[in-house]
């Protein structure tokens, strides 16, 4: 094939995948970045709050080390602090959670025992990890990672707290709060719904996890601007994706296009290649009418298969702190709770039991005093739909009762975000669900037309973070996907590939 002078591609997206694929491409003939929304940047989104700013999306880098694309483009570009440069950040084996100094309320008002809380979390720990060893296993105990967890604690149950029944149901209270934590790691309703043979296929990569001190959106705003001018158009939402076809400019019936991507607006772009960087959630609802043809029933299927959930933050200002200086995580335990007990599904009465807890955003120089809740699934998403002035008078009435201070002062402020509702996304990110496997990422991650043979190779191409079999539901795992999916038509195309940045 001759060098890729004329060659049209249009990418869908302006996520971390959109922006990186754009970036890393060689020797197209003209080039377009569309964007439904009114910004770069898809999930990473960063909005001024209190005195600073605050991360609606993408919170940490996880596991910042030289194998992370997203840490090494930080680096390169000066976003990050002085304490992610360390040597010895870099190779702690966090496992993707950041160690925080954590105080634990329950709901009888007033802090939890630190061993108590470290005993559940420690017993916890190891059957989480024992998740790991089923993957690729011709057996499986239950089939999915919740039932897995739910049958092990039951079995241990006698033991726990020493097997003094006050005891014994604090940590089954306990316990229950770290399975809704994982839920909101997994960015999923329930543990019941995340598949346990594939679920030790998730890679974390060693780094102490860290934030970007300008936000996050410092870094895609950074990519966006690498981009020569005119390539990215904002507030160009995609109708229909049309392949397979024979498309020809007005006035130039010698070039014909096998693909045709038709706006909202009612503008359309030529191509020879799509790259679709489009959210799983977005994809769920809407594939069968956003492309024409539809797409083969394999990669339906794997749509349908794959998990896609939401997790929300609630920001929260206070005049004062009413937390330890040297406090970073408030965690929230209902006392009343067992992991071995059917959830009330009366959201309307409970939705906000959901609620993990709260990181404090720190340093306070920079934020002001402000707590950062984190809540999944259902509940998540019934936030969503309730008002500012709602949400603040309950998580009053939760700091209250969590802290035994029925004069708390109310937060002076209240900013959540709402993924679900968003149009473009329907969601937070991926994960794989009961029925499903890696294979079905794989499956995602296919470009189209499905035969090798066929002339017009690489019509459309996948990307995005449910595309990345090990790195799902992270910043890495789409900027990787964006790679990928570039070094295709680069390959393609035959130019001499950019030396790999560090």
């Amino acid at each position: 094939m001759e060098g890729g002078g004329g060659r049209r591609v249009v990418a869908v997206g302006a996520g971390l995948a959109g922006l990186g694929a754009v970036g890393r491409l060689r020797g197209y003939g003209s080039l377009r970045l569309l964007e439904a929304s009114a910004r770069a940047g898809g999930r990473v989104c960063t909005r001024p709050f209190a005195s600073g700013l605050v991360e609606m999306g993408a919170h940490w880098i996880h596991g910042p080390s030289p194998g992370n694309p997203i840490f090494r483009l930080a680096t390169r570009y000066g976003l990050l602090g002085p304490e992610a440069a360390r040597e010895e950040n870099q190779r702690a084996q966090a496992g993707g959670h950041p160690p925080l100094r954590s105080i634990t309320y329950g709901s009888s008002g007033g802090p939890l025992s630190p061993s108590a809380v470290s005993e559940a979390r420690d017993l916890f720990d190891t059957l989480l990890a024992s998740t790991r060893a089923f993957r690729g296993a011709e057996e499986l105990p239950a089939p999915s990672v919740g039932q897995y967890l739910r049958d092990e604690i039951a079995r241990r149950v006698p033991s726990l707290g020493g097997g003094e029944e006050g005891a014994r149901q604090l940590q089954l209270a306990i316990l229950a709060t770290c399975l809704k934590l994982e839920c909101c790691i997994s960015g999923t309703h329930s543990m019941d719904l995340v598949a346990l043979e594939p679920f030790g296929e998730y890679v974390s990569l060693p780094g102490l996890d860290c934030t970007f001190p300008g936000g996050y959106s410092s870094l895609s705003d950074r990519m966006l601007s690498a981009l020569p001018e005119g390539i990215v158009l904002l507030n160009k939402a995609v109708r229909t994706i049309q392949w397979q076809g024979s498309f020809h400019e007005e006035g130039d019936k010698d070039r014909d296009f096998p693909v045709r991507v038709e706006c909202e607006d009612g503008d359309t772009f030529l191509a020879d290649h799509v790259i679709v960087t489009i959210p799983l959630g977005f994809l769920k609802e809407h594939h069968q009418d956003f492309f024409q043809p539809p797409l083969p029933e394999r990669k339906a299927e794997a749509i349908r298969r794959l998990g896609f959930g939401t997790n929300n933050k609630i920001f929260l200002e206070f005049e004062k702190p009413f937390w330890e200086p040297q406090q970073q995580l408030l965690e929230v335990v209902w006392e009343d709770e067992s992991p071995l007990e059917e959830p009330t599904v009366d959201l309307e009465a409970s939705w906000f039991k959901k609620l993990i807890g709260f990181v404090v955003l720190q340093p306070p120089e920079q934020h002001g005093h402000v707590l950062c809740g984190f809540i999944a699934g259902k509940e998540s998403e019934y936030m969503e739909t309730l008002s500012d002035a709602e949400v603040l008078s309950t998580m009053t009435r939760v700091l209250r009762t969590l802290t035994g201070n029925p004069h708390l002062p109310p937060p002076r402020s209240v900013l959540r975000s709402q993924w679900h509702s968003a149009p473009y996304t329907q969601g937070s990110y991926s994960y794989v669900a009961v029925g499903s496997s890696g294979d079905d990422i794989d499956v995602l991650a296919q470009s189209l037309p499905e035969d090798p043979e066929d002339p017009r190779p690489l019509q459309l191409l996948f990307a995005g973070e449910a595309t990345h079999r090990t790195f799902y539901s992270t910043t890495h795992g789409a900027l990787l996907s964006g790679w990928r999916e570039a070094e295709r038509l680069n390959q393609l195309f035959q130019a001499p590939s950019p030396t790999p940045r560090p």
